[in-house]
């Protein structure tokens, strides 16, 4: 059966919803006293003896008693935390659904990933941002997302495998990687893919930038498929119009594990053909960590 463009993506925005709705929640904080102050702010943070820095939103809703979710949006190699905000947007839709952002910032705009001795720790640096916001801020520790565009998307890959105790989902855009070996729960992943995308294109296999991008992104995905546990049947759905997608079903713990390919998009994050971060948030904002992965 042939469908339109909007009511292929208003499908997508259904299956990632309700696959959400079947995760496992664990029993959290109902309640907590951390009052902060609501808008943006820039955060300092000593990371493995390193001076690092981040973004902070905290939405209007926010009354320090009651525990919200917590969104890390990673901005892409040599960009900014700042810049990354104004492109994902997820702010603007956090101060709607009263979650809190945190934009972190690599060091010379390049995020440590694939891992390079010598080179900022910044798993370690992702993992302390994450105790100071939850320091400072009333979050629900089950509800903890990654995200990020590009180079951003790759170290939320990386996160994926080393911080899955932490990370209850993640969604890369224009960057989804397989960074094995990687152990750990299964972990629900949703990824936008341009199928006009030359800085990474999705048939992967691109020499000379230090092994960053070698598979293709249905391998990726197949990488996490394995992972969760999924039937080895991938599943494509590609209907007339820009959109289609590549999923994997049977998942352990209904571990999503989706594509959502855009025909004619470059590198890009997208908003016109599909609007990614209403999807994405969609996506997260039932998904928990299972009780005992909480801290």
């Amino acid at each position: 059966m042939r469908f339109s463009s909007h009511v292929f993506a208003t499908l997508l925005i259904a299956g990632v919803s309700s696959i959400a709705d079947a995760q496992t929640a664990p029993a959290a904080r109902t309640s907590c006293n951390l009052p902060h102050s609501s808008g943006v702010a820039a955060q300092q943070i000593t990371s493995m003896q390193r001076q690092r820095s981040y973004r902070l939103f905290v939405p209007a809703g926010y009354d320090g008693r009651t525990p919200i979710p917590l969104v890390l949006d990673l901005h892409p190699s040599g960009g900014t935390s700042d810049g990354q905000a104004r492109t994902s947007g997820f702010e603007t839709l956090a101060a709607l659904e009263n979650f809190a952002v945190a934009s972190p910032q690599a060091e010379n705009g390049r995020w440590n990933v694939p891992v390079q001795d010598g080179r900022a720790d910044d798993v370690a640096y992702l993992k302390d941002v994450l105790d100071q916001v939850e320091s400072q801020v009333c979050i629900d520790a089950s509800r903890i997302f990654a995200t990020g565009f590009s180079g951003g998307g790759r170290m939320a890959s990386l996160l994926a495998c080393t911080l899955n105790a932490r990370i209850a989902a993640f969604a890369p855009v224009a960057s989804l990687r397989w960074p094995a070996p990687c152990g750990g729960r299964p972990i629900p992943v949703l990824t936008f893919h341009g199928l006009a995308d030359t800085q990474n294109p999705y048939d992967g296999h691109v020499e000379g930038r230090n092994g960053e991008w070698i598979e293709s992104i249905p391998d990726a995905l197949a990488g996490w498929a394995q992972h969760n546990g999924c039937r080895p049947d991938v599943i494509v759905e590609d209907p007339a119009g820009p959109l289609s997608t590549m999923r994997y079903e049977g998942c352990r713990g209904a571990a999503e594990v989706r594509l959502i390919r855009i025909d004619g998009l470059g590198h890009a994050w997208p908003k016109t053909e599909i609007d990614a971060t209403t999807v994405m948030w969609r996506f997260f904002r039932n998904q928990r960590l299972p009780a005992a992965s909480t801290k």
